[in-house]
């Protein structure tokens, strides 16, 4: 119980792959302007990362390096990514095609995003995954990479989702011209960067 806790407060506030370690800036900047698109990309990438993890870590541990091929780890990652994120975006153009319309290329982007790759490259470094999680490296098993992968994707999710609730309200706020559109994002960014660093602190 106390792993699986620790699982969720590591992926989804102390190392955030958005906040913290400042990983996939693109959608998040892009994609919230508004809170449905927001969450649409947020869980979107929640079940990209969720379903890396569960192909790539096997793929891994089973296939790459009983062969002797660790160094193929990035293209063989980038290829299931990229597959994963090809069926979400044919789904969605057939049976949601406003929300299809809203992430607009940020959605294809999601093949190449730093954030999806990053949590599919740290799940498999048993040694530093075990040590944010609190529990031996031996004790890695494809069970903690999946979920750390979900959670990574939720707190993605979530830092998305507050990004989109900030900028909706500051837009109706009479704000100078200078700071209108991306700079005020950034400001807003700032914080909640500086909000996500204190559970480090904890």
């Amino acid at each position: 119980m106390a792993e699986f806790l620790m699982i969720i407060v590591s992926a989804m506030f102390i190392n955030n792959f958005v906040v913290v370690q400042f990983l996939g800036i693109c959608p998040f900047l892009g994609v919230s302007k508004d809170f449905k698109s927001a969450l649409g990309m947020g869980l979107a990438v929640t079940f990209v990362m969720t379903i890396t993890c569960l192909i790539t870590y096997p793929l891994y541990v089973y296939v790459l390096v009983p062969l002797k091929i660790e160094f193929m780890e990035i293209i063989v990652f980038i290829f299931v990514i990229a597959a994963i994120v090809q069926m979400i975006e044919m789904a969605l153009k057939k049976f949601s095609p406003t929300l299809y319309n809203a992430m607009g290329i940020y959605l294809p982007l999601i093949t190449t995003n730093c954030a999806v790759l990053g949590v599919a490259e740290l799940v498999i470094d048993t040694e530093q995954i075990a040590s944010l999680i609190g529990i031996a490296s031996g004790a890695m098993n494809m069970g903690f990479a999946v979920l750390y992968g979900l959670f990574a994707g939720l707190g993605f999710t979530l830092a998305i989702v507050l990004m989109s609730g900030l900028r909706e309200k500051v837009a109706r706020l009479p704000i100078a011209k200078p700071l209108k559109g991306f700079p005020i994002a950034m400001i807003a960014a700032c914080f909640i960067a500086m909000a996500f660093y204190v559970f480090a602190l904890i």
